[in-house]
């Protein structure tokens, strides 16, 4: 058994060393014709070639599907790349665009303050909002402006629309806004055309009430509010809303400013008119002329007053 199997290894080990022998003879033949510069082998090649190659396309198939799976491998690849790319800039271009939405409400907010008709003799300080310190008991914004702009208790604020309130706490830096949506808020207002007298009074609803109306048949939802200047709260002329009505029937001023949206804030300067303490101060001062003439009336005046002497 043993010899057997050394037999068989031999003749084995003979069988391969001549297939490799004839495998190498083969591939130097082909190297050699295919490195041999000759028309006759040069047409023998390209015969081969047409003959063999065609023959051979089942074998290639693989082959070709492998490039093509590692093309598409590396198409898939960049894409994800670019996918990814156009996810940042997305990213980028929304942060840009609520940058550019908030600027242009903003931009919006200062042109229709800007375009808020006023008395000429008014001048104005606009803030902007920084906190809303509203509740439901108590309705009020804080402003950027204050004592050092030469802010005052009392002044109204406006925004680009209509009338918002009135200031009520001044600090070095920043002022309190009271709205006038605030229950502790009321000012006298004219209802146009009718040019009825009346009282608009906060109730922390988003529409203040109309009260104190001189004649209410006078009055009719639609009308517009502006303000007086009875009592010297606010200088008279500006909008305030126009004249809705409740469920209940009660009258109710539907506000021209946009409560939900305050950004900008015009503090109305309005220097209350001077006191005048001494009514001789109204009396025109004199001049050189009336000076003259009180000078020469005065021995006049002295004679005619002048008591005659009594008889001895």
């Amino acid at each position: 058994m043993a010899r057997d199997r050394a037999q068989d290894n031999d003749y084995f080990g003979q069988l391969r060393k001549l297939l490799l022998a004839v495998l190498v003879l083969c591939l130097l033949a082909i190297f050699l014709v295919w490195r041999i510069d000759s028309p006759r082998v040069e047409r023998f090649r390209a015969q081969v070639i047409d003959t063999v190659v065609p023959n051979f396309d089942w074998a290639m198939a693989p082959v070709t599907g492998a490039v093509n799976i590692l093309r598409d491998f590396q198409s898939y690849q960049r894409i994800y790349q670019q996918n990814q790319e156009l996810r940042r800039e997305l990213q980028q271009m929304k942060s840009w665009r609520e940058a550019a939405l908030q600027l242009e409400q903003e931009n919006a907010r200062l042109l229709d303050l800007n375009n808020v008709q006023l008395d000429p003799r008014l001048t104005y300080v606009t803030g902007v909002v920084l906190a809303d310190s509203g509740s439901p008991f108590r309705q009020s914004v804080l402003i950027n402006v204050g004592a050092r702009d030469g802010i005052v208790d009392g002044w109204a604020t406006m925004d680009g629309l209509g009338l918002v309130g009135r200031i009520s706490g001044v600090g070095e830096n920043s002022a309190r806004v009271v709205l006038l949506t605030d229950s502790s808020s009321g000012i006298p207002v004219t209802v146009q055309p009718s040019g009825h007298q009346a009282l608009v009074a906060g109730d922390n609803s988003g529409s203040p009430l109309l009260t104190f109306l001189e004649d209410d048949d006078g009055v009719r939802p639609g009308d517009r509010v502006m303000t007086s200047g009875d009592g010297g709260v606010f200088p008279a002329g500006l909008l305030v809303g126009r004249v809705t009505q409740d469920p209940g029937g009660r009258l109710r001023v539907r506000l021209s400013a946009d409560y939900e949206r305050l950004e900008f804030l015009r503090v109305l300067r309005n220097w209350a008119q001077e006191r005048i303490e001494d009514p001789g101060s109204l009396v025109e001062p004199d001049t050189p002329a009336t000076e003259e003439l009180s000078e020469s009336a005065d021995p006049l005046e002295e004679d005619e007053i002048a008591p005659e002497p009594a008889d001895g």
